[in-house]
């Protein structure tokens, strides 16, 4: 491992543990030129996933757009940058647990909807209004009415 310090490659590990989100080992490096430490996280590589679209082109899983999405939705919202980061870690290990090579974009739009639900009913109701293309304020109200039933 090459130090983002110096460049050069002779760093040690001196901590390893698993990472918070327990799909990851945190590794605690010093480089013994500079003496500087830092932290690499290593996590397993998995074998691409294909999502397909609504208009049935596939595209490499981005998780990026994941956290895009819930960000959106949350945006002046009472939800911490922990609760998005959790929220999209759970989405992201129920996808890979799928154990699926292609999967639609519905079934992640509905389990990111589905975390979103028990986490903040404005979030999901801005997420749901993007996600399912609400046409008209009927269909809006309508999924506001299942919000409010619960």
């Amino acid at each position: 491992m090459k130090c983002p310090f110096c460049g050069h490659e002779n760093t040690r590990v001196i901590d390893s543990r698993p990472a918070e989100d327990n799909n990851s080992i945190r590794r605690r490096r010093v480089c013994d030129v500079c003496g500087k430490r830092f932290t690499t996280y290593e996590k397993i590589d998995t074998i691409p996933l294909i999502i397909i679209k609504k208009d049935d082109n596939r595209e490499a899983y981005d998780r990026s757009k994941i956290e895009a999405g819930v960000l959106r939705a949350c945006h002046k919202r009472p939800v911490s940058a922990n609760q998005i980061s959790r929220l999209v870690e759970e989405v992201e290990t129920e996808i890979f647990n799928m154990e699926a090579k292609e999967l639609s974009s519905q079934v992640v739009g509905e389990l990111v909807m589905n975390k979103l639900k028990d986490m903040d009913a404005v979030a999901y109701v801005r997420f749901a209004s993007v996600y399912r293309e609400f046409k008209d304020i009927n269909t809006f109200m309508d999924e506001l009415k299942k919000v409010l039933d619960k």
